[in-house]
């Protein structure tokens, strides 16, 4: 019972001391204690306010926005003391990023239903001839489902990455969800090699062929015919519509597979800060001075960013090319399309095929 008190006794003493020096240190009236420590306080080298006189709140500000130190350990990372910028990067992938990309996935979903129930399937007016013309050869559809299936598995396992944990972690359980998101987060880094590869390989096979031409203003003015029975404007091998598809899989492709590698190789890669630079010379202002994690941080964000919009748009390519249009899905599956619904969609391009084979025919005859 002694020791007790004496023990609190002493306690008291000592917060009692504790108390008054501080009191005396941070009061301005206090005494002094040495032209040294004052003139360093003065000068804004020592902070203020607990443990000086002089406040310092642009230091304070540079540890917050990451003043770095000196380390020994071979990890020079380690030498910052507050990387601030987790907080707003983590704010933002948990607040607007995922928030404004689940509702735009919503909506493209919302909108392909409706579209659905009021211009119903596209039919070919003619009706289906049963003659076929071929649409896409082994390679081209090889490609495309290389592509394809790799994009899938890639916007699954990154779509639980960012609402996993809040749909089907409630459903499946904290084990079933951590193994299911461990396998899909090597898929992820492993299948996203063969993306990259089908990309290059769509851009040699028809780069050619989605080149914009004038035709293509005509195909946009009446929208492809898509709100219009009967409507069936001049489209080559690619329309406008699959044209636009095109440009946004090999832009959206590309970044995502720079961004991708740098997340892959994490302080190797850096891509934002050349990239800011030569976007501040056309007039922004966005940093240049970026730190490997800054990189790091950005890169998920725009990874993110870039594979929410691409998802959206696959999404209604899909709709289109199977539930959406009667024997659209033929020239991906067999790659044999019916005449009469490549004459409606794809007239100049049969126009140009037909001329081929009649000329290949004459050159058969004269021989």
């Amino acid at each position: 019972m002694i020791g007790k008190y004496v023990r609190e006794i002493a306690r008291f003493l000592a917060l009692t001391v504790l108390v008054v020096f501080t009191t005396n240190v941070s009061s301005p009236d206090g005494p002094a204690l040495g032209p040294a420590t004052a003139a360093a306080q003065t000068s804004g080298n020592v902070p203020g306010n607990f443990a000086g006189n002089a406040s310092d709140a642009e230091m304070w500000r540079a540890v917050r926005k990451g003043i770095r130190g000196s380390v020994s350990i071979p990890d020079k990372k380690a030498a910052q003391l507050v990387q601030s910028d987790g907080d707003e990067f983590r704010a933002f992938r948990n607040g607007p990023m995922s928030e404004y990309g689940g509702w735009a996935l919503l909506a493209v979903l919302i909108v392909l239903v409706l579209f659905f129930l009021l211009r119903g399937r596209i039919r070919v007016d003619s009706g289906l001839s049963g003659c076929t013309i071929e649409r896409f050869n082994a390679f081209e559809r090889f490609v495309h489902w290389m592509t394809a299936s790799s994009f899938v598995v890639l916007a699954l396992s990154g779509l639980n990455m960012l609402y996993g944990k809040y749909f089907l972690l409630p459903i499946i359980g904290k084990e079933a969800f951590a193994s299911l998101t461990l396998f899909g987060k090597y898929a992820h880094h492993w299948i996203a090699w063969a993306f990259i590869i089908g990309l290059l390989l769509m851009f040699v096979s028809w780069v050619k062929d989605n080149v914009p031409t004038l035709v293509d203003l005509k195909w946009l003015m009446v929208a492809g015919g898509l709100f219009t029975k009967g409507t069936h404007p001049p489209a080559r091998r690619f329309n406008a519509g699959q044209k636009l598809i095109f440009w946004s899989v090999m832009v959206g492709g590309i970044s995502l597979a720079a961004s991708g590698l740098s997340l892959q190789f994490p302080f190797e890669i850096q891509i934002f800060a050349g990239t800011f630079k030569m976007l501040n010379a056309l007039g922004f202002n966005f940093p240049t001075e970026l730190t490997p994690l800054q990189e790091t941080q950005y890169s998920i964000m725009w990874h993110g960013i870039v594979s929410l919009v691409m998802i959206s748009i696959i999404i209604g390519h899909i709709y289109i090319g199977s539930l959406g249009m009667e024997g659209a899905f033929d020239a991906v599956g067999t790659g044999q399309v019916d005449v009469n619904w490549a004459k409606e969609h794809h007239n100049l391009w049969v126009k140009d095929m037909e001329e081929k084979a009649g000329s290949g025919a004459s050159t058969q005859a004269a021989e």
